[in-house]
């Protein structure tokens, strides 16, 4: 299939004018038992309702609404890992938003050598105060907008591993070693950490748990997702050592971290992002579309995928989530695959970052492969608060498709990442049964990925008016045209 027969294929969300529109496309991919939609979207309905969820060490915490914010990786931090005027805005528009679930906010991590970014924020004595003041202002923009006794505030904790940039450039930490993946990352630094090292880091993750517990939040989550280092750690079956090999041996950081922190912080919640599938990497083809690596470049199985590499077995994650219920962990954020090597798994879109490509089949097909694999794991394990993602693409219809989910037990909490960034009252608006402002949906058009990756600051600068009016558009308009990618809108 050439380019432009491969862009035929694929109907943009945005140009389905109908609730049965998006029903036809659905029923014609395959998808319509996968993806759910209401017909309408009742404010006073499912996803107004509250929900609990039971925590082994605080016990029952009561969340306001359905609605969820998910946590994004910043890079607009300061060097040594403070927030930003940029980022305090972010966070105040999260507060704004009526979601009574902060997932994380932000991708914190837990020492310098795991940052992902030369400015991604970090948790350490220094930046608890600056962490305080952050949550602080979320909370009061949200008490702008009612009560927070049912408001939720997580941390998202990390260590990159992998794709560590700690000062720009790659420092990679590895897990596990990957015919393909190691190819992606300089050779010549890339390390395998020990044992005694990963010893080291459940430390410093408790550590840092305890002062995400002084900077005043609810929850800390354990970040097992997105080919990051505890992802990686969970599909190391051919590691040696306490930390691979059995799936005792893989879930063996977990436990330790668990255990540290209900020794060290009992009065902090613990929740887990899990990618719970992943597929084999991908790449670039002559046509601008992304196609697997061959098998020779793979190594199957990945967690939650089959041994062809491209097909999901969840198998593996059931027994995850049995343990996180197992060591009283009563929140679980559901997300899959990798930004890195196979992003349209995690973030389907239709426009592809500069250094992406275009998406190898109709969008809608990674959204329902997402919504299946949450129902399952939500329906399998009832003793867990499930929140779910992959929602953003769906657009002008993300309301109808989330209100079903809810509706009909396939979530318990629907999250919103990137759209957030340009549209972050639509959970208010839909709380408060107003039209949806449609010039600020998210179109996908992964700017806010394509920035950073090109040295700028994140956002959404096609329709979030504050991004439009900075110079650094500008820059990032230059950079997609030195990229080659072509721009489709």
């Amino acid at each position: 299939m050439n380019a432009a027969d491969h862009d035929a294929a694929i109907i943009q969300v945005k140009r389905l004018r109908t609730i049965d529109d998006l029903r036809r496309r659905l029923l014609a991919l395959g998808l319509a038992d996968d993806i759910g939609a209401d017909d309408e979207v009742d404010a006073d309905g499912p996803l107004a309702h509250p929900v609990s969820f039971i925590d082994g060490s605080i016990g029952t915490r009561t969340v306001g609404n359905r609605f969820a914010v998910l946590p994004m990786e910043g890079w607009d931090g300061t060097t040594d890992g403070r927030p930003t005027d940029l980022v305090r805005r972010r966070w105040e528009r999260f507060g704004e938003s009526r979601a009574k679930l902060v997932w994380g906010g932000e991708a914190v991590a837990v020492r310098h050598d795991g940052r992902a970014n030369a400015h991604q924020l970090v948790i350490d004595d220094r930046t608890v105060a600056p962490l305080r003041d952050l949550r602080l202002r979320l909370v009061d923009a949200h008490r702008a907008t009612g009560p927070i006794d049912d408001l939720v505030v997580g941390l998202q904790l990390t260590h990159s591993g992998r794709w560590s940039r700690p000062d720009g450039t790659p420092r990679p930490l590895i897990a596990r070693r990957h015919p393909e993946l190691d190819r992606r990352v300089p050779a010549d630094v890339a390390r395998c950490l020990t044992d005694g090292e990963l010893d080291g880091l459940a430390v410093d993750f408790v550590d840092a748990a305890v002062r995400a517990r002084d900077a005043g939040f609810d929850f800390v989550d354990i970040k097992h997702c997105h080919g990051y280092l505890l992802h990686e750690l969970l599909g190391a079956v051919d590691r040696t050592g306490d930390y691979g090999g059995s799936f005792q041996h893989r879930t063996a950081f977990l436990r330790t971290v668990v255990a540290g922190i209900r020794e060290r912080a009992p009065e902090l919640a613990i929740g887990v992002r899990l990618s719970a599938f992943d597929l084999a990497p991908f790449e670039e083809g002559p046509d601008g579309v992304g196609a697997p690596v061959e098998p020779s470049r793979r190594r199957a199985p990945a967690f939650g995928g089959d041994s062809t590499g491209l097909g999901i077995d969840l198998t593996e994650p059931h027994r995850f989530v049995d343990v996180c219920a197992s060591l009283g962990i009563g929140l679980l954020c559901v997300t899959a695959g990798s930004p890195y090597y196979n992003p349209h798994v995690q973030r389907p879109a239709y426009f592809p970052p500069s250094d992406g490509y275009g998406p190898p089949r109709d969008p809608l097909v990674d959204v329902a492969a997402m919504l299946a694999a949450t129902a399952e794991l939500t329906a399998a394990h009832p003793e867990v608060l499930v929140v779910g993602s992959g929602y953003s693409y769906l657009q002008q219809w993300l309301p109808h498709v989330a209100q079903h989910a809810v509706r009909t037990g396939r979530v318990s909490s629907v999250g919103i990442g990137r759209g957030m960034l340009s549209y972050p009252t639509m959970p208010a608006d839909v709380l408060d049964g107003r039209p949806l402002r449609t010039e600020a949906i998210c179109r996908t058009f992964s700017d806010c990925t394509t920035a950073p990756r090109t040295g700028l600051v994140s956002g959404c600068y096609p329709l979030d008016p504050a991004y439009k009016s900075m110079p650094q558009r500008v820059e990032l308009a230059a950079a997609k045209r030195r990229s080659g990618r072509r721009v489709r809108r």
